[in-house]
């Protein structure tokens, strides 16, 4: 298949799935909410890796971890071209929601048209560093967060997320003189 074809197949699909996902955004109103403008804010925590595809998936990975432990819902909108790995049944889901824009649009535009589609907006957070999307999240109500700030909360909570981790390694793996004493436990009953 020529590029310009593939280019032309996932521009389709991924106007399909923005149409798909306008309707699910509805749900995004009940809990805390992130809408992370993903350019913006991987470009604060990694600018020279941003044309990356690698970058954004591994972003949006650390992201399902925080929603997952803060309990809380994410929608994810990238520049571009969709990534087929950020569009895979694990970032579409109803709490974890990787958005591209249609053809002819940018991350600006449906950031700007999923806030003006949120009917309380209390809790409802908008992260980017543009101050373009900041002016107009403020002035429709939405509470904004800097990249800067986001990160730090990422921070804490992926700490939390590893020390977790490390600690239940801790808690199921055996110290060398256990594993000795199990050894030895089991060659004396062989003899």
């Amino acid at each position: 298949m020529e590029t310009w074809q593939k280019l032309l197949s996932l521009s389709l699909v991924n106007l399909i799935l923005f149409n798909f996902h306008s309707t699910l955004l509805s749900y995004f109103t009940v809990t805390v909410a992130y809408l992370i403008d993903g350019n913006n804010f991987l470009g604060f925590i990694s600018p020279s890796n941003l044309k990356n595809p690698q970058s954004k998936y591994n972003l949006a990975l650390k992201l399902q971890i925080f929603q997952h432990i803060k309990k809380t819902r994410i929608i994810l909108a990238f520049d571009g071209y969709p990534d087929l790995n950020l569009m895979t049944k694990q970032f579409q889901e109803k709490k974890f929601l990787v958005l591209y824009p249609p053809p002819g649009q940018n991350a600006d535009q449906i950031i700007k048209e999923i806030i003006l589609k949120q009917n309380d907006l209390r809790r409802f957070f908008v992260v980017s560093s543009d101050h373009d999307i900041k002016s107009f999240a403020k002035a429709k109500g939405a509470k904004t967060l800097s990249c800067k700030e986001f990160d730090r909360q990422l921070g804490k909570v992926l700490k939390k997320y590893k020390a977790a981790l490390e600690e239940e390694k801790k808690e199921f793996s055996p110290s060398p003189l256990e594993i000795n004493q199990w050894l030895e436990m089991f060659k004396d009953k062989n003899d």
